[in-house]
């Protein structure tokens, strides 16, 4: 265990809302995991009785994430990694990968839940090489995010910016759109940006389902057009294959085929 960036006890004064299904929690259950309360269950098996297929998609976000970060270890040879809007902590964390591959790899973990800081522990553990923080921010405040993160990242060296279908929480697009830009602005030339968001003009039952859940009082998530999550790389240098459905994005070698979902995101260069 590394010191943290930040020492996060305002969150701790936040109470975990028990009443009102949580994003983060439902994911955590439909990946599998055990951190999350009736109310997400209720919520994440009402979605799955309209769309199934949420469970390949979060499955198949979270794998495409794990390829995202081993690429940039093993072939970008970056070290340096900013997560924001990291969700509960379930296998394969963005710091379980990187730093299997490179120990000295050092993560920055962002979120705002109170039960994702009440695992920040479990998120926080390292390899003595290297380092984890968390910080309790909000994806909407970069510069309090920048200047956190700074205390453990050294921001003048290439580093990898992961926003993990966490910019569908920003409703609108401009806004997210200089979110991303100021983060980015923020790292030098070579850092890379990585963006998985849920995709409209895919799949209708899926946004049928998503709307739905919109309007069921919980916390919203926008999808949003395959060009509109294209655009949160303009002036970067995408990696090939560019922004594709997450299980069409650098497949394992001789893995079977995959079915494309409604799930696209990319990985992209700062020049």
């Amino acid at each position: 265990m590394t010191d943290p960036a930040t020492t996060p006890e305002p969150a701790m004064q936040q109470k975990i809302d028990t009443s009102v299904p949580h994003s983060a929690r439902i994911w955590n259950y439909w990946l599998g995991g055990k951190d999350n309360y009736p109310v997400d269950e209720a919520a994440g098996d009402a979605y799955t009785a309209v769309f199934p297929g949420i469970v390949t998609i979060a499955r198949s976000s979270r794998a495409f994430l794990r390829r995202n970060i081993a690429y940039l270890v093993s072939e970008a040879g970056i070290r340096q990694f900013l997560d924001i809007g990291t969700g509960l902590p379930t296998a394969e964390n963005t710091h379980e990968v990187a730093q299997r591959l490179a120990p000295e790899a050092r993560i920055v973990y962002v979120d705002n839940d109170p039960m994702v800081l009440a695992h920040a522990r479990a998120l926080l553990y390292s390899s003595k090489e290297g380092a984890t923080a968390y910080i309790d921010a909000d994806v909407t405040d970069p510069d309090r995010i920048l200047a956190a993160a700074a205390r453990t990242l050294d921001l003048s060296r290439p580093t990898a910016l992961v926003l993990s279908n966490i910019l569908g929480h920003v409703a609108d697009y401009g806004r997210a759109r200089s979110i991303v830009d100021r983060l980015m602005d923020a790292l030098p030339s070579g850092s890379y940006l990585s963006v998985n968001d849920g995709s409209r003009g895919i799949d209708p039952v899926f946004e049928q389902a998503q709307d739905a859940y919109n309007d069921s009082g919980a916390i919203p998530y926008n999808l949003r057009t395959v060009d509109a999550i294209t655009g949160f790389f303009d002036g970067l240098q995408l990696v090939e294959p560019g922004v594709v459905s997450v299980t069409q994005w650098r497949p394992e070698p001789g893995s079977p085929a995959q079915e494309i979902v409604a799930e696209h995101g990319g990985l992209a260069r700062k020049p």
